[in-house]
């Protein structure tokens, strides 16, 4: 057991240190690691998706808990936004994770291949949305909160692949923007772990220390390390060239997504 939280608490500590530094919430990469982890444990290939996004999720609540308070010590939170969107994050996020649950390990994995594929896309590419408008009004912004936690139950991020465009066409600077995302990462991974356990209650195959889909031994590795990590990627987030080094992290982006294409085939 102490070498399986090891294994997890080495997961955990990259994954917070993403989520401050870049913004993009570290379920892009604590996905696949899971997976990966979870086929040496030869826990059924037909659960191993679900399993991952389910504690993916529940991890990010730790994550986000210390990543947007380290940001909002530096009154980088747009806490006004937050409050607008978070009843659409509750809705979206619950109804996508319901969804998925329902879905197969293959269309999940699938999903998840194309949403890495166009996240490496856009970080190459460095294509920023033009701060052309303003944001919504209350409606617009819980129709965008749907939007957003539903993708993000699918693929258990936090949201920052998506929140952080949406705030940077709206006029809101890249660092409150990244900021303000890690605030709605919160809600976001709360409504989808609910999500998850509520949907992977009665199922037959889990393995042992399993509550509904989430594996509570991956997710005490994860959150062990992945609150230290995250406040330190905050810190560097403000010091380093970020643009540049997401162009580096979308090279490691299309490995992992090649490797389980290549997985599915």
């Amino acid at each position: 057991m102490y070498s399986i939280l090891l294994m997890y608490a080495a997961v955990g500590a990259v994954a917070g240190l993403l989520a401050g530094l870049l913004g993009i919430g570290g379920g892009l990469v604590i996905v696949p690691m899971l997976i990966f982890c979870f086929s040496l444990q030869h826990i059924p290939a037909e659960i191993t998706m679900h399993l991952a996004l389910g504690t993916s999720m529940a991890s990010i609540i730790f994550t986000a808990v210390s990543s947007f308070w380290a940001h909002h010590k530096r009154g980088a939170v747009h806490w006004q936004l937050v409050r607008q969107i978070v009843l659409g994050i509750f809705v979206g996020t619950f109804l996508g994770s319901c969804l998925a649950a329902r879905m197969s390990t293959g269309f999940l994995k699938g999903f998840f291949v194309v949403f890495l594929y166009y996240v490496a896309t856009q970080m190459v590419l460095n294509k920023k949305p033009k701060p052309s408008r303003q944001l919504p009004g209350p409606l617009g912004t819980f129709g965008v909160g749907n939007v957003i936690g539903a993708f993000s139950s699918m693929v258990g991020i936090g949201g920052g692949t998506l929140s952080v465009p949406f705030m940077t066409w709206c006029n809101i600077p890249v660092h409150r923007a990244i900021g303000t995302s890690a605030a709605i990462g919160f809600p976001i991974a709360l409504a989808g772990t609910v999500g998850y356990i509520y949907n992977g209650l009665g199922v037959s195959n889990l393995p042992q220390y399993s509550v509904g889909y989430i594996y509570l031994p991956a997710l005490v590795g994860l959150i062990v390390t992945s609150v230290l990590t995250a406040p330190f990627g905050v810190r560097l987030a403000h010091s380093l060239p970020v643009d540049r080094l997401k162009r580096v992290f979308a090279f490691l982006l299309y490995a992992v997504a090649t490797k389980m294409l290549v997985s599915l085939i």
